[in-house]
């Protein structure tokens, strides 16, 4: 059990810290991360992890928080690939059709999900519910 427990793939450590590993810096690529080494590019990041959660390349996952749509959307659109945060910048500024309908998407079903919650208990789901049906109200506005 000893150091599988201890230290994690590349790969694992640039998902937990979202970045894109293919970008990293080789000695990251190539070993192993022990959960100390992981907690303290957390905790004091390097200059090449600040510059890459900055710029990107993005992976899939961020790219698509960032555009604010889902990565399925991300593969229908054949935008399924690492962006940087100039390329995410402008397809936000372009609002293609596609972009501007997933998004819309996205808000329609985070805002029914909101309220499905909501009506579970009109406890803490309808806050998450009015907030929701305003971010979709705002994202329609950005149009």
């Amino acid at each position: 059990m000893g150091a599988s427990v201890e230290s994690m793939k590349p790969l694992t450590a640039a998902k937990k810290l979202g970045i894109f590993l293919p970008a990293t810096p080789e000695e990251f690529q190539k070993g192993e991360i022990s959960h100390a080494q992981f907690a303290e590019l957390q905790a004091n990041p390097p200059e090449w992890l600040t510059e890459l959660r900055r710029n990107g390349p993005h992976p899939r996952p961020e790219v698509a928080r960032k555009l604010g749509i889902t990565i399925t959307a991300l593969k229908k659109n054949d935008m399924d690939k690492p962006l940087t945060t100039e390329d995410i910048r402008a397809l936000l500024a372009e609002m293609p059709e596609w972009l501007a309908a997933a998004r819309e998407s996205l808000a329609t079903q985070r805002s029914e999900a909101a309220e499905t919650e909501a009506k579970k208990d009109e406890g803490p789901g309808k806050a998450a519910a009015d907030a929701a049906r305003a971010e979709a109200t705002k994202a329609t506005e950005q149009e």
